[in-house]
């Protein structure tokens, strides 16, 4: 789909509609296999098939404050993975104010129950199904990573998720997380700390790569120390990513870069816990 094609969603601030225009630009041209996992239009995720999949899999999620963007623009990061073997699923999800937590992220794990189900036709393993996200799904993927009680109604192992790399994502709220504003799709007050990846680790989690800006948001820079910090306190394996002289947006644009501060890394880090 292409974004004027969905229904209407929030307005754009300034600075989301420069996001927005670059991101297009950059993912222009880049087709993905469109596939619905729900009724709903934004209910759906792209697929970005490699020549010659090795079987490892990375399903990105967008950010866009949890109230806008689109599944096509992330569609700018999918050729340095398609070009190292790895399918790229770009997943969409319903949006904050009409729909409020836990909508979005139910629906991201939908979309994990279906590559679960189905990406080996399409070249992937299912055994090998990583999962990140920019901003705030960064949060929803975090979350889904920390948590234990989503798998089992879906029909899914426990272990599904391989590892998750987060790229500027927020992983609590609550009085002491540092956001300017309390974020709309939460809804009731009640949902800080279920929504919280911090406060949801359910035993040894999977191995995380939390990158952020060296120039990003200062509670989200704290915030990504803090999670990693309650990763390896549960069990779990962490590793902090700073990309030097990147703010929140071109953190972002670094998962497109096959030369930059992010990919070769992920690449990596991916190949070494597959």
């Amino acid at each position: 789909m292409r974004p004027e094609d969905y229904p209407p969603q929030e307005p754009f601030s300034n600075v989301a509609r420069r996001y927005h225009d670059q991101v297009v630009r950059l993912g222009a041209g880049i087709a993905g296999i469109e596939v619905a996992y729900g009724d709903d239009p934004y209910q759906a995720l792209a697929l970005y098939l490699p020549e010659a999949p090795i079987g490892t899999v990375l399903a990105f999620v967008h950010g866009g404050g949890w109230t806008n963007g689109y599944k096509e623009w992330m569609a700018f990061m999918a050729s340095p993975f398609t070009d190292a073997g790895i399918v790229f699923a770009s997943i969409g999800y319903r949006l904050a104010p009409a729909h409020v937590f836990p909508v979005g992220f139910d629906d991201v794990t939908r979309a994990l129950a279906w590559l679960h189900a189905s990406i080996a036709a399409y070249g992937g393993d299912p055994a090998r199904l990583f999962v990140g996200g920019h901003s705030s799904c960064g949060h929803y993927t975090a979350l889904a990573a920390a948590r234990r009680d989503w798998q089992g109604p879906l029909g899914l192992p426990t272990d599904v998720i391989r590892g998750c790399l987060p790229i500027s994502g927020v992983y609590a709220f609550g009085a002491d997380s540092g956001l300017a504003t309390r974020p709309r799709f939460l809804g009731d007050e009640t949902n800080d700390v279920a929504a919280s990846p911090i406060r949801r680790i359910d035993g040894a989690p999977p191995p995380f790569l939390i990158a952020y800006g060296e120039c990003d948001f200062p509670h989200l820079r704290r915030q990504a120390g803090e999670m990693a910090s309650a990763l390896e306190r549960a069990g779990g394996e962490a590793t902090l990513v700073e990309l030097a002289g990147r703010d929140h947006f071109t953190a972002s644009l670094a998962g497109g870069e096959a030369d930059g501060p992010w990919v070769p890394r992920a690449l990596d880090w991916m190949a070494r816990h597959e």
